[in-house]
């Protein structure tokens, strides 16, 4: 058994090294994806000023994919050497780490054939909706038939800050979680649309999945949180306004899927609730304006959907757009953190 202070170093550890790597891979990323001329295209529709944007490079995301990645496979090799000395913090035998990265990486694949399909032919539409739920829904059946496996699901749903469970039949939740992290996914994806934003609004959420897990000892998972958490901080020196690079579909699926990933490997998907509360946000606000749209004939509650845009139109800068945004995040995941964390103390 590790002490909590070896824990917290090792954590720094991980999230150090992720984030050196990242920002690293970030120098010779950022280049070659303008050599190869894989720039973004603005959507007519949105803020004018957005127009300035573009050709910006996407398929940011790859670097803290591929730093996340390497730091989940040594971790698991690691843990597999032999060591002569007792409570490492390494030791840990479970693949709960690897599957959540595969889960995600499924996401970030169908988010890089979106954007390689906008790269090819210069506009902002990639993959159809229908292809993109079917496959997004395929990875979620998959991921959740082998957390059930595995052992990490249980039919029961976890209610924050009580010792309550709802159990629910096997069917009924296979659905429920299939259609959460599809729904989850596409939130984050949502999120992503102001430079910045997406990545503030998700460390925030990352460190909180870092510090359960560390506190449960589900060491495995605390190494994916970690990394992912220091990819993001260095990403985001590259996001920041004004953005040198944007994650892309890429980026946001892929993160989607770590964050929906782990409310379930950590068997509490209703977390979702507090510290995704931003993404739902973002979402409501364009499903509202849609449908207000549809049944008024034309009228709309926010001056634009998602609600970053309704906050710029109303003459928000960016900057306070994510430093709000990320904020509410912050709030969110401390009270979240405080529900959570004596579940199994």
């Amino acid at each position: 058994m590790t002490s909590r202070y070896s824990t917290i170093l090792e954590i720094a550890i991980v999230t150090g090294v992720s984030f050196l790597a990242t920002l690293l891979l970030g120098r010779l990323l950022i280049p070659l994806l303008r050599r190869l001329k894989a720039g973004q295209a603005i959507k007519e529709d949105g803020p004018t000023w957005h127009m300035s944007k573009q050709g910006t490079p996407i398929m940011g995301g790859l670097m803290f994919i591929i730093t996340t990645g390497v730091m989940v496979v040594w971790h698991t090799v690691a843990s597999w050497i032999p060591s002569g000395g007792g409570g490492s913090f390494w030791e840990s035998r479970s693949l709960g780490g690897v599957y959540v990265f595969l889960f995600a990486l499924v996401f970030g694949v169908i988010g890089f054939i979106d954007d390689y399909m906008k790269v090819v032919h210069h506009q902002n539409t990639g993959l159809t909706a229908g292809w993109k739920f079917l496959l997004q829904l395929s990875a979620a059946i998959l991921m959740t038939v082998l957390l059930r496996y595995e052992g990490y699901l249980r039919p029961n749903l976890y209610i924050p800050f009580t010792r309550t469970y709802i159990p629910l039949p096997w069917p009924v939740y296979m659905v429920f979680a299939a259609f959460v992290m599809v729904g989850c996914v596409n939130a984050v994806n949502i999120t992503d649309g102001v430079d910045g934003l997406s990545s503030s609004v998700t460390i925030p959420v990352v460190a909180f999945f870092t510090a359960v897990t560390a506190l449960w000892g589900q060491e495995e998972l605390t190494v994916f949180s970690a990394a992912l958490l220091g990819g993001l901080m260095a990403y985001l020196c590259y996001n920041h306004y004004p953005a040198k690079v944007f994650m892309g579909d890429t980026g946001s699926l892929f993160m989607g899927g770590a964050v929906c990933g782990l409310a379930f490997a950590t068997d509490m998907p209703l977390i979702l609730v507090l510290v995704g509360i931003v993404y739902i946000a973002e979402t409501l606000s364009d499903i509202i304006q849609v449908v207000y749209f549809k049944l008024t004939h034309g009228k709309r509650i926010f001056r634009m959907a998602p609600l970053h845009h309704h906050f710029e139109m109303c003459g928000w800068k960016e900057r306070k757009v994510v430093a709000v945004f990320a904020a509410v995040s912050v709030i969110f995941c401390v009270i979240a953190f405080l529900g959570v964390k004596g579940r199994y103390l």
